[in-house]
């Protein structure tokens, strides 16, 4: 299969955990085994017994050709008005041949889940993990070292979410009801694919980190910081033991999730002058090094070309997705 070379160890969209955890909202989780790979799709119920069908981050594996004959499948018999797949591979990729292995499907810039990321290598020494990121970074992280900032594992969920409000307030991002970040901690720590860690200054909470871990990735998803004492830069000290604690999990990979959609060069040209949207978080983000990746594009299948239709109009009426992504 040409892209199985590209492939990392499975996304944690792509495990059971997500599947139950997404089951909690509306959608329908199938494992499809093919040969030694699988995938798994979800399912929104629609009206009149039609549905939607997604592959969040899926793995373009040896038996790539058995699995998508089987997802076809299985939508037809779910009266599925389309199929969207959001492969799991990153640029550069050969996107000719890629299109190849989407026979009937037309592509859409516009994915669900966020396109642009950073990928840090953690699996070098912390020294090496240090020295690759901006100076200025390194400087916050020590300074919040020297001031005293103290980093711990937490499950205090409330003040997590008391934080991530406060944030949301001066950054301008929306966030789920508290409900939704406490099922999926509940979900996944509990069998070590989560973890909050709290920045603290003499007992005082100042920001929290949710991060996933599933093989040899990690993801930043969620993070939150309240108003007092951001001169101590408790957020650098933060996403550096996340990044500790990480790699002590095995993890190799450290993906910072979500950065504008743009090219390293258009973004490293306009971060200083824009704040709008993911463009904040990129400032922060870039300090810590690695690569800056942007996925592949989606791939949708139509079925039911009017009530496809219908839908994106809908939707566009709406201003929203479908509650798919993070």
């Amino acid at each position: 299969m040409p892209f199985s070379s590209l492939q990392k160890s499975p996304h944690i969209l792509q495990t059971d955990s997500w599947g139950k955890f997404k089951s909690l909202y509306g959608w329908e989780p199938v494992r499809l085994a093919c040969e030694s790979d699988s995938v798994l799709v979800l399912f929104k119920q629609l009206p009149l017994g039609y549905s939607i069908a997604y592959v969040p981050k899926g793995s373009l594996g040896k038996h790539w050709k058995q699995c998508l004959s089987k997802i076809e499948t299985e939508c037809k018999r779910r009266k599925a008005v389309f199929l969207q797949i959001e492969p799991d591979i990153d640029e550069p990729f050969d996107a000719m041949l890629l299109d190849g292995q989407f026979p009937g499907f037309i592509k859409d810039e516009e994915t669900i889940q966020p396109r642009g990321t950073i990928l840090i290598d953690i699996n070098a020494d912390e020294d090496a993990i240090l020295a690759a990121m901006k100076q200025k970074t390194r400087y916050n992280i020590r300074l919040a070292e020297r001031k005293g900032v103290k980093v711990e594992l937490s499950d205090d969920l409330e003040d997590f979410y008391a934080q991530m409000q406060v944030t949301s307030g001066r950054d301008g991002f929306a966030v789920h009801a508290f409900s939704y970040y406490k099922k999926a901690f509940e979900l996944f720590e509990p069998k070590g694919e989560c973890a909050l860690l709290r920045a603290s200054f003499e007992g005082q909470s100042l920001a929290y980190l949710m991060l996933f871990m599933y093989g040899e990735r990690a993801w930043y998803f969620y993070g939150a910081s309240n108003d007092e004492h951001r001169n101590l830069m408790p957020t650098y000290l933060l996403q550096w033991e996340a990044m500790r604690y990480a790699k002590s999990k095995g993890a190799t990979l450290y993906d910072m999730w979500g950065i504008p959609d743009a090219s390293e060069e258009e973004l490293e040209a306009q971060f200083t002058q824009r704040s709008d949207g993911l463009w904040g978080v990129y400032r922060f983000k870039r300090g810590f090094g690695g690569e800056v990746k942007r996925s592949a594009p989606a791939y949708v299948k139509v079925f039911k070309p009017l009530l496809y239709k219908a839908y994106l109009w809908l939707k566009k009426r709406r201003g929203g997705g479908d509650n798919a992504s993070l």
